[in-house]
C-alpha cells in the first residue's frame, strides 16, 4: 500500500509539497511569534504520505501515553483534516509558553482549551493557506476542535473520509521561550484529493520552471 501511495506523486512533485510545506510552516511559526512575541521555531524534517492504518501505527510507535489534538476540517479543491498532535504531557507546557509562563498551573489548566485551539488554529490555518496560496487555490478551515485519545481515536474521526484515507504525516520540533515541545501536523485526504493534489502541484512546477526560464 506505501508503494502506491508513493507512486501517487513522483520524487520532483514530492519535492515541491515539501518545500511547499517548509514555506507553510515557516510562516505559521512567524503568526504564532506575533502571538506570543518570543522567538519560534519549528522544523520540519521530511513529508510523509502513508495510508491511515501505517499512520496510526507510526504514531502509537512514538507516542505510548494519551495524545491531544486540535482538529480542523478544510474544504476547497482538496478536501480533508488537519490535525495538531501533541502527547498531552506537553499541552500544558504549549499552554504555558504561550501564556507567558507567569500563570498557575490552575490557571493554565482553565485556560488549556482556549490556549490550544487558538495555538492550532493559527499554526494550521497558517501552513495550508500558504500552501493553498501558492497554488493559486483558496481552503475553507473549520472551527478548531479539541480532541484526545490515542492514533486509532485522531485517525478515525467521524464522519469518515470517502474512498482510501491518505495522511500526510509530519513531526516537527517547537521551540518556544526556550521550551522543547514536539509535536505533529497531520493531514488526512483521501485519493480523489490526492489526484488533485498532484495536478496542483504539477501546474505549480510548470509555472516555477516557466519563471526561470524567462
Amino acid at each position: 500500500m506505501a508503494s502506491a501511495i508513493s507512486e501517487v506523486l513522483n520524487e520532483l512533485e514530492l519535492d515541491a509539497l515539501t518545500e511547499l510545506v517548509n514555506i507553510g510552516v515557516s510562516r505559521a511559526a512567524f503568526s504564532l511569534r506575533e502571538m506570543v512575541g518570543e522567538q519560534v521555531h519549528l522544523s520540519v524534517p521530511a513529508v510523509e504520505l502513508v495510508h491511515r492504518a501505517r499512520a496510526i501505527e507510526i504514531l502509537e510507535g512514538r507516542e505510548a501515553g494519551q495524545l491531544v489534538a486540535v482538529h480542523q476540517v478544510f474544504e476547497g479543491d482538496i478536501t480533508g483534516r488537519a490535525l495538531l498532535i501533541f502527547p498531552e504531557t506537553k499541552s500544558l507546557e504549549l499552554v504555558r509558553a504561550v501564556t507567558g509562563g507567569e500563570l498557575s498551573l490552575e490557571d493554565i489548566i482553565e485556560l488549556e482549551q482556549e490556549a490550544l485551539a487558538e495555538t492550532g488554529n493559527i499554526l494550521l490555518n497558517g501552513c495550508l493557506g500558504t500552501i493553498a496560496n501558492m497554488l493559486h487555490r483558496s481552503l475553507k478551515m473549520s472551527l478548531p476542535e479539541i480532541i484526545r485519545g490515542k492514533g486509532t481515536e485522531l485517525f478515525s474521526l467521524a464522519p469518515p473520509l470517502e474512498g482510501s484515507d491518505v495522511v500526510m504525516f509530519l513531526y516537527i520540533n517547537f521551540t518556544v521561550r526556550q521550551r522543547d515541545i514536539s509535536g505533529y501536523i497531520v493531514m488526512l485526504m483521501d485519493i480523489p484529493s490526492l489526484a488533485v493534489l498532484k495536478n496542483l502541484l504539477s501546474e505549480f512546477i510548470e509555472r516555477a520552471t516557466d519563471g526561470m526560464a524567462s
